[in-house]
């Protein structure tokens, strides 16, 4: 066999060898190409399929940034470089009633009777609201008044709130927190006319979902904007009561009166939030904190 014969074999059989490399190396391509399409159709199916889900999630954690954010706000305002030693101050409520002489035969009144006469002189003017409450709603009226209209049963809650308890209690919830809401705002709209700026509506509510209905509904409620829900605003909203009461002790020694609304799926009212002048617990019953539990 000649060199030339010899020199073309071993090309052929190198050629055959690319041959069969290239053929092996277009089937594994092909291969994954189709293990490409079939996950791109899957990735497509199930975000469609998954689609509401993505969007709830996205629209709860956006609640939770907007809570997170005033949150961070108020305990930025909160900072101090020095630590102070923490006092607690009695509420003006309290130091109006040491002030007064206490009779023998009323040592045993109750704190309840004295916080009654905060707004007993403000009686007419309460209760005018609150008819004028149940009537048609006012959905033009001007920021930070009442636009929805108020069930009998709701003005009968706020008048004992108001008159009987002198606005330091606690109340059975209506069922429902859009309805909560709305009872909140009816007081809000009293509050403003009694005190006009000098008071901040402070709410606590444990998770981010909760607050952002709080939030919808008063917005609803008073004609609000987002603007008016921060630290520096009409309404603040609190995961934690740690931070909602260091944020009443501060609006107490600025002179300004905060009106504490409290969840009703909060299992109990913090002792230090009792000191507070004015302050609403809605009590929710037990289908009603059930259902909040299964919904979390």
């Amino acid at each position: 066999m000649s060199d030339d014969t010899t020199t073309a074999s071993w090309q052929e059989l190198a050629l055959r060898e690319l041959q069969q490399q290239r053929d092996a190396l277009s089937a594994e391509i092909s291969e994954l190409t189709s293990r490409r399409d079939q996950l791109q159709q899957e990735i497509t199916s199930s975000f469609a399929g998954q689609s509401d889900a993505i969007a709830r999630r996205v629209k709860g954690f956006q609640d939770y940034l907007v809570g997170a954010l005033q949150e961070l706000a108020v305990a930025a305002e909160q900072m101090e470089l020095v630590v102070q030693p923490l006092v607690v101050q009695p509420s003006p409520l309290d130091q109006q009633a040491a002030a007064q002489p206490a009779a023998p035969q009323a040592a045993a009144a109750t704190s309840a009777t004295a916080a009654a006469g905060l707004f007993s002189g403000d009686a007419h003017l309460i209760r005018q609201r609150l008819q004028e409450f149940q009537g048609q709603p006012d959905f033009y009226a001007d920021p930070w008044k009442l636009r929805r209209s108020l069930e009998p049963s709701g003005s009968a809650l706020l008048d004992d709130w108001f008159l009987n308890q002198g606005g330091r209690g606690a109340q059975p919830s209506s069922g429902s927190r859009n309805r909560n809401a709305l009872l909140a705002a009816a007081a809000v709209s009293i509050l403003g006319d009694l005190y006009g700026e000098r008071f901040q509506t402070l709410v606590l509510a444990g998770t981010p979902e909760r607050l952002g209905e709080w939030r919808r509904g008063l917005q609803d409620c008073l004609g609000l904007s987002r603007e008016d829900f921060g630290p520096q605003s009409g309404i603040v909203l609190f995961e934690r009561p740690d931070a909602l009461i260091e944020r009443a002790d501060r609006l107490e020694e600025r002179g300004e009166l905060p009106f504490i609304v409290v969840d009703a799926a909060e299992p109990a009212v913090e002792v230090p939030i009792l000191q507070f002048p004015v302050w609403l617990a809605f009590a929710g019953s037990p289908n009603e904190i059930a259902l909040e539990d299964d919904l979390l």
